[in-house]
């Protein structure tokens, strides 16, 4: 996707993507957004949070919004091959199966083999490759097999599926003050900054949250460029080889900064939200652990949206995490 601008993502765009999304036969769910005071953990923090609860998403994270949006636009029948350490795997497996397509995920070897399975669960093959040869294989597959390439977050359908988060997140809260949504190759991110920006929100601080061993997009924003290095933490889902060219360019664009936790951190965070009665996976948690732990500039009395992206993760993996 590599030749589409960031001006190519116009607030129209985005709006029929929405309509889209919300129509799917995928059955995608309009998340809660709740003030974090009706969870059952009190935090002496100095801002009011709201998070919108992509935890409880159809497949248990927010791909499902772009995957929609993407399904909708490719013709049925076709044969597609996609990379992910699981969660964009686990949607484009479930529409695979609900369209009659064929598919293929290209899964990191670091990536949980509990989520191999799961895709495979679907009649979607997986083939495990290190993390620094995805590409390589996903090229084969298109070469080789004539399969066509749907990228888990470089793709201008993608990116205006996820945007449909945002415009819920400003239907609940018209001018949020501050918005923190975790960022890996950036699809999400660059979606609901877009989204919340064209709304016409132009005072609202976007930030994205990476974890510090995977963190391309910070340091795509250093170089100017998007850039890649060899990834790895805890939050597998936020560890892509590179920083996708149009989030880049959207984040750029409509994002304050990028913010880094460490695995630490998010560890801590992830069992945080377990004692406030919420399932969130590590990469769902980076956000939140941003806040937390006091990485964002003048929060105080401040609204303050945090996007929790995902909640795949098991009671084998819980067990790994502090009390």
């Amino acid at each position: 996707m590599g030749e589409v601008s960031a001006d190519g993502i116009t607030l129209e765009l985005l709006r029929d993507a929405r309509e889209v999304v919300r129509n799917s036969p995928l059955g995608v769910i309009r998340t809660p957004m709740i003030p974090w005071c009706q969870t059952t953990l009190p935090l002496s923090l100095s801002c009011n949070i709201h998070i919108k609860l992509e935890n409880m998403q159809r497949t248990g994270s927010f791909k499902i919004r772009g995957v929609a949006n993407q399904f909708a636009r490719r013709q049925t029948g076709g044969h597609f091959v996609t990379m992910s350490a699981g969660n964009y795997g686990k949607s484009f497996a479930y529409a695979s199966k609900h369209y009659g397509t064929k598919g293929k995920v290209v899964m990191p070897e670091t990536a949980p083999a509990s989520r191999s399975i799961l895709i495979q669960s679907f009649g979607v093959e997986v083939e495990r490759v290190p993390t620094s040869g995805l590409m390589k294989a996903v090229n084969r597959c298109v070469q080789e097999e004539n399969m066509t390439f749907l990228h888990s977050y470089d793709d201008l359908d993608l990116i205006a599926g996820h945007a449909s988060l945002g415009m819920e997140v400003l239907e609940v809260m018209p001018e949020p003050d501050v918005v923190v949504v975790c960022c890996g190759g950036g699809g999400l991110l660059a979606g609901v900054a877009a989204a919340i920006k064209l709304s016409g929100c132009t005072k609202t601080r976007i930030y994205g949250v990476e974890p510090e061993g995977a963190c391309t997009m910070y340091n795509s924003f250093i170089e100017k460029k998007p850039v890649g290095m060899d990834t790895s933490s805890v939050a597998s889902g936020l560890a892509p080889p590179f920083a996708g060219s149009l989030p880049y360019e959207l984040c750029q664009r409509y994002v304050e900064e990028i913010v880094l936790v460490s695995d630490e951190q998010i560890k801590a965070a992830v069992s945080t939200l377990y004692r406030s009665g919420l399932v969130v996976e590590p990469s769902g948690s980076a956000a939140f652990a941003a806040i937390i732990n006091n990485k964002l500039p003048d929060l105080e009395g401040k609204n303050v949206v945090c996007v929790l992206s995902g909640g795949n993760i098991g009671k084998d993996e819980l067990a790994n995490f502090p009390d």
